[in-house]
This record gives structure tokens, C-alpha cells and sequence, in this order.
């Protein structure tokens, strides 16, 4: 009722739903992020706390990492049967419960299940692929604005919470950290189940900037499944294109310098606050790069851009060690890499939507991210057995930026050519 009345006066004011929709999937994917992101300022709390390892705690950030990748393809198959609210509400209470049970654990298999699985499952029910079913449904024109904003709220959420969350950490200790996130999660649940609309046809309307309604869905589509999906989308080449980068993607971004980046600051004497308000100027510079890259999206070659964004990011990870994790040198690094977080995101989107069409965008990008977040998992241990096996991080920033480079090229190997979007069946 309060979503026909608002759209109504929105229309009176010619502004669309869609803003108010984007909004509130914008608000959900910050915090949910933010849960994502909380646990690599707590690895040395809990270390110091209960004496568990630095792998230990990785493989539950790992299992985290993994699982929010695995459930994202099913997760956008629940979002077309169910609808998006439904699911949203449904990942915040998983999450939720999950992150008030942490705040009684004490051995390292309570980590594991709690942040590893039930934050893992929670989180991945909405993923990225919240942010690419509300671009795809509601918007037609500036689609790939919308997947930047949208985008940034997921790397700025990992980012920018972490200064208060090590600044409460530091007051009050790890629980009132996780506190502030149960919290966070009771406003987003409530704006969620207030303003959040699954298609523009739930209240008469149309998606932003489309003149003709869409031609109605034949096929039985709500009853394909992920894997049916999974076995289309395998046969191109360009599936494979977008899972292989998108591995590298996370590798370089969530999976170490997410996780690892407070404690590899330490190494060199840096206090986890210092070394969250760096992570913070990324989250910052994130924002701003990512709905650029949203908007150039939109107008230039997706696979060109790719090719840059990560070249300039596997250079930028190759200099991370030669800053001397100093002030001026990591106020740089932060600034080149945060423009270049996620900005592999909007084009990523907009070729998949491009090649398997609108309503099939969500399952396939599903499938995608699952490759974001292998890398990220793979990245997330290997990073922490690297440290305690090697006593440094830096092998693992080597290998983070010459795999970048290898990305670079691979993005222009799937030709120019437009592929015919897989079937219904």
C-alpha cells in the first residue's frame, strides 16, 4: 500500500519507483557487505582472545567467501520464484542469526560454522546478484549507472565500516563490533519489507526508460533451474571468459586485500585503525570509480575497459610492496587501486545481460560471481597459509598482480561478435 501511494506521487513529480527500489537494494547490499567485510578486522582480536591461528581463521573467511559465491546463481532462481523482498529478508535473518551466535563462540569449529557457513549461506542469498536483477528488471535506460551504484555499495560497504568497527573493537572489544552490525541489519530489514518491489508490473509500471511494455515470458522460466542454466551459458565462449576473470577478480580484491590487508599492515607496525582508514579511502574511491566505470559502461567497449581496469590493477598490487606502508605510499596505493576495486563489475554485468538476455542476466551472473568468489576463497587461505608458512605477505601480492595481468588479455578473447541468448526451455 505505501509502495502504490509513493509510486503515485513519484509519478506527479515525474521521478520513477526504480530510484526508490535501487535505494533500498543499495542500503541492503552496504550492510550485508559490511558483514562480509567485519571479520578481517577481528582476526588479531580473536587471535589474542583464543590463541587460533591465522589459517585457521582464514579457512572460516574462506568457507565464507565460498559459499557467498556457490549460493548466487541459486540464490537469483529463489529471487525469480520467491521475489526479491521475500529472499532479502529472508538472507538478513540468516545473517543475523548467524552473527548473534558469534558472540558467544569459543572454539574454532563455532568460527567455522557460524562466519564460515551461516554467514556464508545468509550473505549469498542476496549477493551481487540483488544489484543485477534490479538493474535488469527495473531499468532499461541508465542500467549500467545503476550496476555501478549498486556495485559500489558492495565494495564500499566491506570498506568503509571497518574504521568503526576497529574503533569499537579497540574500546569495547570484538563483541560490540558485532553489536553494531546486528543492528544495522534490523534497519536494513525494515526498509527492505517497507519499500522493496520485486518488477515495475507489481505497481503498473514499466522499467526506467522503456517505451512498450516487454513482451510476455513464455516457457516456463521460473521452473529452469541454476544447473540448466549453468549447462547454456558453459557451451559459450564467453561465459568462460567472464568466470575465469571474475576468479581473478575476487583473488585481488575481497579474497587478500580485504581479508589480509589490516593484518599485513601490521607486519610493518601499523595499528588496525590506521590500517582500516586506508581500506577506507579505497571504499571511498571505490564508490566514485565504480559508478564511473557504471557510466562508461554504457557508452564504450565493456571488454576494453575490462582489459584496462585489471591491467592497472595487477601494476597497482606489484607496487603495494615498494610503498614502504607509509603514509604517502599507501595513500596513493589506496587511491589507484580504489578506483579500480570493483569496477570490473558494470561491465561484467552489462556483457552478460547483453548475451543471455534480461531475465536470464540474474541466474548467469549468478554463475559468474561463484568464479569471484573461488577466487576470493582461494586467495583468502592461500593468503594466510602463505604468512604463517613464509612469515610475509608478499608472495601472495606477486601472485595477486600477475594474475591480474593475465586477465587483462583474456577479457578481449571473446571476440566482437553478439551471442545468441540461451533459450528458454
Amino acid at each position: 500500500m505505501l509502495s502504490t501511494i509513493l509510486s503515485r506521487r513519484l509519478e506527479q513529480r515525474d521521478v520513477h519507483y526504480g530510484w526508490i527500489v535501487a535505494a533500498t537494494a543499495f542500503l541492503t547490499m552496504l550492510v550485508t557487505a559490511g558483514t562480509i567485510g567485519a571479520p578481517s578486522v577481528l582476526i588479531l582480536p580473536l587471535q589474542k582472545e583464543f590463541g587460533w591461528e591465522a589459517t585457521q581463521i582464514s579457512a572460516a573467511l574462506a568457507m565464507r567467501f565460498l559459499l557467498f559465491g556457490l549460493m548466487a546463481p541459486f540464490a537469483a532462481a529463489l529471487m525469480n520464484r520467491f521475489g526479491m523482498r521475500r529472499m532479502a529478508l529472508t538472507a538478513i535473518t540468516v545473517v543475523f542469526t548467524g552473527m548473534g551466535l558469534s558472540l558467544f563462540m569459543r572454539e574454532v569449529w563455532q568460527l567455522i560454522v557460524l562466519w564460515g557457513f551461516v554467514v556464508g549461506i545468509g550473505t549469498g542469498l542476496t549477493a551481487m546478484v540483488m544489484g543485477a536483477t534490479v538493474a535488469t528488471r527495473w531499468f532499461t535506460a541508465r542500467r549500467g549507472l545503476v550496476i555501478g551504484l549498486l556495485t559500489a555499495s558492495t565494495a564500499t560497504g566491506q570498506l568503509v565500516f571497518l574504521p568503526l568497527i576497529a574503533a569499537l573493537t579497540e574500546a569495547y572489544g570484538w563483541r560490540a563490533a558485532i553489536l553494531f552490525i546486528l543492528a544495522m541489519l534490523l534497519v536494513c530489514a525494515a526498509t527492505m519489507l517497507l519499500f522493496m518491489r520485486d518488477r515495475p508490473s507489481d505497481l503498473g509500471l514499466r522499467p526506467y526508460g522503456q517505451v512498450v511494455d516487454d513482451p510476455p515470458v513464455t516457457g516456463g522460466l521460473k521452473t529452469n533451474s541454476p544447473i540448466d542454466v549453468l549447462i547454456d551459458a558453459s557451451k559459450t565462449r564467453i561465459f568462460w571468459m567472464l568466470f575465469l576473470s571474475f576468479f581473478v577478480c575476487g583473488a585481488s580484491t575481497n579474497g587478500l586485500i580485504q581479508t589480509h590487508f589490516v593484518s599485513l599492515c601490521a607486519d610493518y607496525g601499523m595499528t588496525a585503525i590506521t590500517a582500516t582508514g586506508v581500506l577506507a579511502i579505497i571504499g571511498l574511491f571505490d564508490f566514485a570509480g565504480t559508478v564511473a566505470s557504471g557510466w562508461l559502461s554504457d557508452r564504450y567497449d565493456n571488454r576494453w575497459l575490462l582489459f584496462w581496469y585489471y591491467g592497472l590493477r595487477g601494476l597497482s598490487l606489484l607496487w603495494l610492496p615498494f610503498t614502504g606502508f607509509e603514509f604517502l605510499g599507501l595513500s596513493i596505493f589506496a587511491i589507484f587501486y580504489g578506483l579500480d576495486w570493483v569496477a570490473t563489475v558494470p561491465p561484467t554485468v552489462k556483457l552478460t545481460a547483453q548475451h543471455f538476455g534480461r531475465e536470464r542476466a540474474n541466474m548467469v551472473f549468478g554463475w559468474v560471481f561463484t568464479g569471484h568468489q573461488i577466487g576470493a576463497a582461494f586467495a583468502a587461505f592461500g593468503g594466510g597459509f602463505i604468512r604463517d608458512n613464509y612469515a610475509s605477505y608478499l608472495p601472495a601480492l606477486m601472485i595477486a598482480g600477475a594474475l591480474c595481468l593475465m586477465a587483462a588479455p583474456l577479457v578481449l578473447s571473446a571476440g566482437t561478435a553478439k551471442l545468441k541468448p540461451a533459450t528458454v526451455s
